[in-house]
């Protein structure tokens, strides 16, 4: 497998920091913090919705909802505001820490998926 160019990292990181300036801004739409929130937890957890391990989907996952979730806020984001704090991201020297809530989410959704699997297996035989 191809390792992610440090370039590409350094492009989404910025992006990352982007949605947390956009979060913390007071003009930010609350549907667009919301989403923000979402993909930062999602990007910054050290657990996988769908673990890498899992030929082609632990990886499509990445590539496919993060670039999702970013453009969603983007469209969500009045231009003016999200142009704004795209360009203090930029200049930025900030780092964004490793966020355990964000796996303790991925796990509870883990945990209801095998547990409705399984109620559903039961109820079935």
């Amino acid at each position: 497998m191809k390792p992610i160019q440090p370039g590409v990292k350094r492009r989404i990181a910025t992006y990352l920091i982007a949605l947390w300036k956009l979060i913390k801004h007071p003009a930010c739409p609350k549907p667009a913090k919301w989403i923000a929130f979402a993909v930062i937890a999602y990007a910054l957890s050290p657990i996988d919705l769908i673990p890498d391990f899992i030929p082609v989907l632990g990886l499509l996952d990445d590539v496919i909802l993060l670039p999702l979730g970013i453009a969603l806020v983007v469209k969500l984001t009045p231009q003016p505001l999200w142009d704004e704090v795209f360009a203090q991201a930029q200049a930025s020297t900030q780092r964004l820490p490793r966020m355990w809530w964000g796996a303790a989410i991925v796990v509870l959704v883990w945990a209801i998926a095998i547990g409705l699997l399984g109620w559903f297996f039961y109820r079935a035989y």
